[in-house]
């Protein structure tokens, strides 16, 4: 799907995700390792081509809930074992 912003006017990630964190404050929890990054668009990916595209933001915020507490060296194997499971 096309953005409406031009490619010149896109946040880098780094910058949207660090965005993203300090309007949602302490509730934003620590920052995404690159890890649970790769994680997390696998399981945003096996839900969009498994079901409707739509379940794909909806998963990854069930993961995020499901997950979130977790210690942060525990979040990514979580991750790939919900993709795991999600793919069979």
């Amino acid at each position: 799907m096309p953005s409406d912003r031009p490619d010149s006017e896109a946040i880098a990630l780094e910058d949207w995700l660090r965005s993203v964190r300090e309007v949602l404050g302490d509730a934003g929890g620590p920052p995404i390792s690159k890890e649970e990054r790769t994680a997390l668009l696998d399981v945003a990916r096996v839900a969009a081509h498994r079901s409707e595209r739509i379940a794909a933001p909806l998963t990854t915020f069930l993961a995020g809930v499901a997950y979130g507490a977790l210690a942060a060296e525990d979040r990514p194997a979580a991750l790939r074992a919900l993709v795991s499971a999600l793919e069979a």
